[in-house]
């Protein structure tokens, strides 16, 4: 099976090869067609066209009058009452916190050896069987001995 890159390297070499060979047999029939009268004298330079006048002033546009916005009278707020001062308070002192007892930890556990695990024994599995017509996913290498 080929790889990707390689078929995209051989199309693109034929696309390439298959656009030069149109190329050249274009040049091939225009070389052998005969040369063409020469064009006609092109002037030396292109004359100036005149720009419009650009209006300077805009026209006077009569606009309707401004409406008049109304006046509000200005509201009067009541003045914001006093609030009365709070006499200061006078707090009872802060109860002492009894002193924790120091915690007695239980004793560790011993650590548990555990045994060692069997080894697995190997198992050799049959080849995988070949459908007709259905391509392999991939081909694993043969296991290192």
């Amino acid at each position: 099976m080929a790889s990707g890159s390689a078929v995209f390297a051989t199309a693109l070499v034929m696309a390439l090869l298959l656009a030069g060979s149109t190329t050249s047999h274009a040049a091939r029939r225009l070389a052998d067609t005969a040369p063409a009268a020469a064009p006609a004298a092109v002037p030396e330079g292109i004359p100036a066209v005149p720009k419009p006048p650009v209006p300077t002033t805009v026209p006077a546009v009569a606009l309707p009058p401004m409406p008049t916005v109304p006046t509000v009278p200005a509201a009067t707020v009541p003045p914001v009452p006093q609030v009365p001062a709070v006499p200061a308070a006078t707090l009872p002192p802060m109860p002492a916190v009894p002193a924790v007892p120091a915690a007695t930890l239980p004793p560790p556990v011993p650590k548990v050896a555990l045994p060692p695990m069997p080894a697995a024994p190997k198992v050799t599995l049959p080849p995988m069987p070949s459908v007709p017509g259905v391509p392999m996913p991939f081909l694993a290498p043969p296991p290192s001995a």
